[in-house]
Parts: structure tokens; C-alpha cells; sequence
């Protein structure tokens, strides 16, 4: 006689993924039959753990981004705010605590600190970039001395970081301003006098002038007003006595450089090719350093 298997009560499915396990729950979004362990509670009812990845894929995929590729965020300002607060926190602790700060953070190639003892100078305490102090390439573009140098460059901050912040996401506009910062610096290590104390945000706010430039003809806007905005900060530039220029055209190179590819990179691969002129970016930053290094030290 045949051997006969106990059948499920009518009505009764199995599990589209266990199949060994009986239920009578059904995925509200597909209706397959689920098990406990598959059951994912749901506004109503509760849904299959293939319906809830495709439904956040979904979602991910409609979260509406920036021209660059960045996540719409819900304050376009939040980091230029942040970066404006450290700047002003800055200037107020070198206002507290005196030039040492400027002596000890701001930019300077290769110099010595001048140790003197009864008028005859001792063996020479060496600082400066040349020295490993490469921490100065940044610290120096958020020190600031006077209240107007710190009121321009915030000022500027202000005007540019918000849209170019809504235009590229969070985190390319701090890849942007950080590179243009780090750029200037390094102009001003490779083209200064390699004793010349400079500081200030203005390479990076040029990168800033840069990259609205970009971004102005890439929306087709009209481009006048940046454009005169940015011809007087040049004529200034160049006519202002104690002005480190380098760190001014440094800063403006890099950050349209940064801006373009941002906002030029194909749809496809845009992540990609953004990371990629970073990274080039970066890479001419450090050999530059590294040459200019070796001029000095050698």
C-alpha cells in the first residue's frame, strides 16, 4: 500500500521562502504567502523582505539630488555656517592668546625663529612648511588677524557658499573649499619668499569666485556680476601692498578646476570622474610641495 503524506489544511500556503513552514500571512504589497521570520512590519499589515529592499532602492533612487549628484539637504547653508563659526572662533582665540598663534599656525615656507642669546644667534630653530609643518598649508587659511581681513573673506564666504553648496551637496563643497584652500597655500609655498608669514581664507574664497564662475556658465546665467565681483578682487590683489597674491590665484585655479569637473562629469559615471579631479587636484598640490621641499631643504 502506498505510504500517504498529511496534506495542509485548506486554505493554508506555505512560506515563499521556507516553504517547509506553513502561514496565513500574506506580503501586503506582492500577496505572497510569509513566515514570521520573513514578516516586516508595515504601516499596514506586513511585507516581504524583497517588497521593502526594491521599496528603499525605489526611494533611493527618486531622492531628488543637486546638479553635481550631491543629496538635497534640508538647510543648502548648514556648511558654509560651519565653516563661517570655525573662522570667527579662530580669529577669536588669536585675539586672546596673541601672534603666537600666527607664528605657530600660520602659513610660512622655511625660516628660522631667530633664537638669539646676548645679541649672537643660537643654532637656528628651524620651522616652517620645509620643516614637516604641513599642518600650516590649512591652519593658515582659517587664521586671521585684523577685523576687516576676517570681515571680507566671511563676507565672501556668506555671498558664494550658500548656492555653490545647494548646487554641489555637502560634501563636494567641502571638497571644494578645503582643495582651494590647501591650493593656495601651496602656490604661496612654491612662489613666496620662503620667510613670508601670509594667513587668511582668501585662497580659499577665491576658490569660491572660482567655481560660481563655473557654475554660472554652466546654468547659462548671466555672468557679469561675477565676473566684475571677481575683476576687483583681483585688481585688489594686485594693488594692495601685503597681500599674498599667490594664495589668491592658487586658491581661484583650484576651485574652478574642482567646479567643472563637478559639474561638467557625465550622468553615468559622475561620481567617479568628480573623485578623479579631486584626486588630480590633490595630486598636483602635493607634488608641488614635495619639489619645493626638496628646493629648500636640498
Amino acid at each position: 500500500m502506498a505510504q500517504q503524506h498529511p496534506q495542509p489544511p485548506p486554505g493554508l500556503a506555505r512560506c515563499y521562502r521556507h516553504q517547509e513552514r506553513e502561514t496565513g500571512v500574506r506580503c501586503t504589497r506582492c500577496d505572497r504567502p510569509i513566515c514570521p521570520d520573513c514578516m516586516v512590519s508595515a504601516s499596514v499589515g506586513y511585507q516581504c523582505p524583497q517588497c521593502v529592499h526594491g521599496s528603499a532602492a525605489a526611494s533611493r533612487a527618486a531622492r531628488p539630488r543637486t546638479l553635481a549628484g550631491g543629496t538635497v539637504a534640508g538647510d543648502p547653508a548648514l556648511i558654509t555656517k560651519i565653516l563661517l563659526a570655525i573662522n570667527v572662533a579662530v580669529f577669536i582665540a588669536v585675539l586672546a592668546g596673541g601672534d603666537q598663534w600666527v607664528v605657530d599656525l600660520g602659513m610660512l615656507g622655511y625660516a628660522t625663529d631667530g633664537a638669539t642669546l646676548d645679541g649672537l644667534q643660537l643654532v637656528p630653530n628651524w620651522i616652517g612648511v620645509a620643516d614637516g609643518e604641513v599642518y600650516r598649508l590649512l591652519t593658515a587659511a582659517f587664521l586671521h588677524q585684523e577685523i576687516w581681513h576676517i570681515g571680507f573673506n566671511m563676507l565672501g564666504l556668506w555671498f558664494l557658499g550658500p548656492s555653490l553648496e545647494s548646487a554641489l551637496g555637502r560634501s563636494r563643497f567641502i571638497a571644494l573649499y578645503l582643495l582651494s584652500a590647501f591650493a593656495g597655500s601651496t602656490l604661496s609655498y612654491v612662489l613666496a619668499d620662503q620667510t613670508q608669514l601670509s594667513l587668511g581664507a582668501s585662497g580659499a574664497i577665491f576658490g569660491l569666485f572660482g567655481a560660481t564662475a563655473v557654475l554660472a556658465r554652466r546654468l547659462r546665467y548671466d555672468m557679469r556680476p561675477i565676473l566684475v565681483l571677481l575683476a576687483i578682487n583681483l585688481v585688489i590683489t594686485f594693488t594692495w601692498s601685503g597681500i599674498a597674491w599667490q594664495a589668491h590665484i592658487g586658491g581661484l585655479v583650484a576651485g574652478a578646476v574642482v567646479a567643472f569637473g563637478m559639474v561638467h562629469a557625465p550622468r553615468e559615471r559622475r561620481t567617479a570622474v568628480q573623485i578623479a579631479v579631486c584626486a588630480a587636484v590633490a595630486l598636483v598640490i602635493v607634488t608641488a610641495c614635495l619639489i619645493r621641499t626638496a628646493q629648500l631643504v636640498g
